[in-house]
């Protein structure tokens, strides 16, 4: 029996590559994580995007927790299966106004794991419409392969290297992904997706958690972290992350600081790293 989600709704990722809204918080429990990421971005200044970019739950308890919630994995687990390590978080956030957009991609072009089987949580702390730049992806392509990529390392774009998928994409197959605070999407990592410029009069902020199942191995660069956040890891093919004792904890940043250098071998492999 599935955990969460409906056996239609289990049919339609397996079919589209993408399911939502899936209700995951609640309206006060969404407005909480806006309120405390507020904070954090309030004391610690312009120094903390880097750390909301990447794997922003190795250093705030709240997102480590966050990326371990049971609904958040209940629904993952109904898409991938029992046995589930968090790889990655990371917050796409994109201010009143803003035109920076988040190109065609697959996240499996780029994340060095084998299988791509892989799934990300979207959830949102903030409305996400079609006028605040929604995630939009086109149904089906994670059924066919992972294709060619161009880096761009465009300023408007959000993405590591600003990949974008090299063949033009028909935009009239796309569907919006529209969010309410609390609500999550999940999609597969092979799926195309993208999302536009924020048009809105509000932030939009969406946390994004990279899960995959046990079996999946690191097959660029060194060996990876991440965390078991449900089952068992028969295979133990990645370093456990530990959580945090408190927000930006010295021991906490050292970690963050380690994980980063050996995550960035294999999302800028061949490439030099944009700046932050």
């Amino acid at each position: 029996m599935p955990n969460r989600l409906s056996s239609s709704e289990i049919e339609r990722y397996r079919r589209d590559g993408c399911c939502f809204p899936i209700e995951v918080l609640s309206l006060d429990e969404a407005e909480t994580c806006r309120e405390r990421l507020a904070a954090a971005e309030a004391r610690y200044g312009a120094g903390i995007r880097t750390y909301l970019r990447d794997n922003p739950h190795y250093v705030f308890p709240f997102l480590y927790d966050l990326v371990c919630h049971p609904a958040v994995l209940d629904a993952v687990e109904d898409a991938i299966g029992p046995n589930i390590l968090a790889w990655g978080s990371g917050f796409f956030t994109k201010d009143a106004g803003e035109q920076r957009i988040v190109s065609w991609h697959q996240d499996a072009r780029y994340w060095g794991l084998e299988p791509p089987i892989g799934v990300s949580a979207w959830i949102a702390f903030s409305p996400s419409t079609p006028r605040s730049g929604c995630m939009r992806f086109v149904p089906g392509t994670h059924r066919g392969d992972v294709v060619a990529h161009v880096d761009t390392f465009a300023d408007d774009n959000m993405l590591t290297r600003g990949q974008t998928i090299a063949d033009p994409v028909d935009e009239r197959c796309a569907a919006d992904v529209t969010l309410r605070p609390g609500q999550m999407s999940l999609h597969h990592m092979k799926v195309f997706h993208g999302s536009r410029a924020n048009l809105s009069r509000h932030r939009r902020i969406g946390f994004s958690i990279a899960f995959i199942p046990t079996c999946v191995q690191q097959i660029v660069g060194q060996a990876d972290e991440a965390i078991l956040v449900r089952g068992t890891d028969a295979y133990r093919r990645f370093e456990s992350a530990p959580r945090p004792g408190a927000d930006m904890a010295p021991e906490a940043v050292a970690y963050h600081a380690a994980t980063l250098e050996r995550q960035s071998q294999v999302l800028y492999r061949g490439r030099q790293r944009a700046q932050a």
